[in-house]
């Protein structure tokens, strides 16, 4: 399972930091990075949460 985060639609709400602080950083201005390799299966779940959390459905996991 990989994060994908589309940088245009990212606004900054750092929601899915929130919903998943330890798959989602957050650059300097509050915006998310992208996860750098593969999801653990064991966290798979925070990841789905994470980009629900996101109001403008800017991270895709797949």
């Amino acid at each position: 399972m990989k994060i994908t985060i589309d940088k245009n639609l990212c606004s900054g709400h750092a929601r899915c930091a929130a919903a998943a602080p330890e798959l989602f950083e957050l650059d300097d201005s509050g915006y998310a990075l992208p996860l750098d390799g593969e999801v653990p299966p064991d966290q798979e779940q925070a990841a789905r949460e994470g980009a629900w959390a996101c109001p403008e459905r800017a991270i895709t996991v797949e």
